[in-house]
């Protein structure tokens, strides 16, 4: 989902994080209020004053999404939920779980919480507007508490909405679960949901488009496109996981992996090993000596005419973290790590750190097409796994 982030701060122990892609909705934000909103309901005011205004308003928003964002983390914690922190991104914010809800019950307090907060955060600050007389409150301090109590319960309302995986989808699938006792059944319906109103977003875009209103189509079809990918993805990571749920990576691996004689010229690395079958890591058998791996990095920073006075034991690396695992080791962990390092290639060892064999990211994937194609009713998913697993 997230494309290069920074970290931000530490909120209660959850690290919060800022994707690039929000910086352009930030701006975004800044200029649609400093031009539009605020300059239309409060008049005659200076132009400076509007582009305070503007950013007042994006950091209070910004505030406004991180405070939504860990109530659902902070729910999550209470029901032993590991959370990897909250991210905001273009579309808003997200709260990342690694893994699913244990209970139908936890789903619905932790999805509920988030509309429930934005909704105190906008009665707060409209109550605050609304008690207090208009002079004594400056106008455009009043502009920008105006526009934040109403911004909050417009993205209550929206996250309300019973489209998986918005907030509202959540409660739909807890409810869907608890009735059914089966999580894969109330994803699919609530994702049905998701999709449905997806394609109502998109064509609602697509109308305002056509009838003058160009930003206005493409933030609906955009925020359409989003979600319906959003939620094919969450119904994908959910059938991914419970079929390698409890699963040990040596059930995957590649018993008989290919090495690489320490003493073999890098020259004939390249042209036997690397063009011949495509790898981009390889085990070093180095004749009892530790375990150990050469990849095209380390050879890339090496000019070609010198690799035929280099041998692989020169620019070999002890194992490490990076590129081995424990046999031992669940499947989806694996998953989960080769995802967050981008590597589809590890290493297997048993636990005196001899090389049992190796896992790609296609075993795995192989693995998942197969158990689909037999126990799921659901065949376009499973396709959809098997062009994944071709395009890897």
């Amino acid at each position: 989902m997230f494309g290069k982030k920074f970290r931000l701060f530490n909120l209660f122990g959850f690290e919060v994080s800022i994707d690039f892609s929000w910086l352009f909705l930030a701006v975004l934000i800044v200029w649609t209020l400093a031009q539009g909103l605020f300059p239309f309901y409060y008049e005659n005011l200076r132009p400076p004053t509007y582009w305070w205004m503007g950013i007042a308003g994006a950091v209070g928003l910004f505030l406004s999404i991180v405070i939504h964002e860990f109530m659902h983390s902070l729910v999550a914690r209470q029901f032993g939920m590991p959370m990897e922190g909250i991210t905001l991104f273009v579309f808003g914010g997200v709260a990342q779980m690694n893994d699913e809800p244990p209970s139908a019950k936890a789903e619905f307090w932790m999805a509920l919480i988030g509309p429930v907060a934005s909704i105190v955060i906008g009665g707060v600050i409209l109550l605050i507007t609304a008690v207090f007389p208009e002079n004594a409150i400056a106008v455009p301090v009043a502009g920008v508490l105006n526009y934040l109590g109403t911004i909050n319960l417009i993205l209550a309302g929206f996250n309300l909405v019973p489209a998986f995986p918005l907030d509202g989808g959540r409660v739909l699938r807890s409810a869907l679960w608890a009735w059914k006792k089966d999580i894969r059944k109330a994803t699919r319906i609530a994702s049905g949901f998701g999709q449905a109103f997806s394609w109502f977003l998109i064509a609602l875009g697509i109308f305002n488009f056509f009838g003058g209103s160009f930003i206005g189509g493409m933030w609906y079809a955009l925020i359409g496109f989003f979600l319906m990918n959003a939620s094919n993805m969450s119904y994908r990571q959910l059938m991914i996981k419970q079929a390698l749920a409890g699963e040990p990576i040596k059930r995957f691996m590649n018993r008989k992996p290919v090495s690489v004689p320490s003493d073999t010229p890098l020259d004939t690395f390249i042209e036997d090993y690397v063009y011949r079958l495509h790898y981009k890591m390889f085990p070093v058998n180095g004749n009892g000596s530790p375990l150990s791996c050469i990849s095209l990095r380390q050879v890339r920073s090496i000019p070609k005419e010198e690799w035929p006075q280099h041998t692989v034991k020169e620019y070999a690396n002890p194992c490490s973290e990076e590129n081995t695992i424990s046999e031992t080791t669940d499947a989806l962990k694996v998953l989960a790590k080769m995802q967050k390092t981008k590597s589809t290639r590890f290493m297997v060892t048993d636990a005196q750190g001899n090389l049992q064999g190796i896992v790609t990211l296609k075993d795995l994937l192989d693995f998942i097409s197969v158990k689909l194609d037999l126990e799921s009713d659901d065949e376009e998913l499973a396709q959809r796994i098997k062009q994944i697993n071709t395009s890897e």
